[in-house]
């Protein structure tokens, strides 16, 4: 049995841009309750994040240097899906952007929202195997980029030394049996 839906009543936009936006609401709960400030970020475009395998099995990952945390921390490849792109022509493009390697055989795997309490930000994950090193990583957002065996990268995990969550769920969707074939690899 539905409880109802939550109703919106009033919205005030505190920051907006092509981004991300910051809104406000007033919401009445199903119950009658209203609350008086639901934040909520809003973000306008949809992102992919793409684990790619060589043809020796190995992981692609990226150093990047985060700065709302200022640290840096191994990820995969990922980013925001444009205009003129689909999920698997964004998963291409930012693989080439971060890494220098052009892909193929890309699979869109898994659709989620990462933080589904407080934004509608939709994560696409998509599995793909490298081709030809092309270029070089971006030097303003890629410190480096570098092939990792799948025991290694479960060690990244172990230890707590894999930190982004786009890419912990990709990868964790990778090393787990819940998608069916995805434990015998990409």
């Amino acid at each position: 049995m539905s409880a109802g839906r939550p109703k919106r009543l009033k919205r005030d936009t505190l920051y907006e841009s092509d981004w991300l936006s910051l809104h406000r609401d007033r919401v009445e709960l199903p119950s009658g309750t209203i609350l008086e400030q639901y934040h909520v970020l809003d973000f306008p475009r949809e992102c992919v994040a793409a684990v790619v395998e060589n043809a020796d099995g190995d992981i692609l990952l990226i150093r990047i240097h985060r700065y709302p945390v200022d640290r840096e921390h191994w990820e995969i490849p990922a980013g925001r899906i444009e205009d003129d792109d689909d999920i698997l022509g964004a998963a291409a493009r930012e693989v080439l952007e971060e890494t220098g390697y052009t892909s193929t055989d890309h699979r869109h795997v898994y659709t989620y929202y990462p933080s589904v309490g407080i934004s509608n930000q939709v994560f696409h994950v998509v599995f793909c195997k490298a081709r030809d090193l092309v270029g070089t990583p971006d030097e303003d957002e890629v410190a480096a980029a570098r092939w990792a065996s799948p025991a290694e990268v479960r060690g990244l995990i172990r230890r707590g030394d894999m930190k982004d969550g786009y890419s912990f769920t990709a990868l964790l969707l990778l090393f787990s049996d819940v998608l069916g074939e995805v434990d015998a690899g990409i």
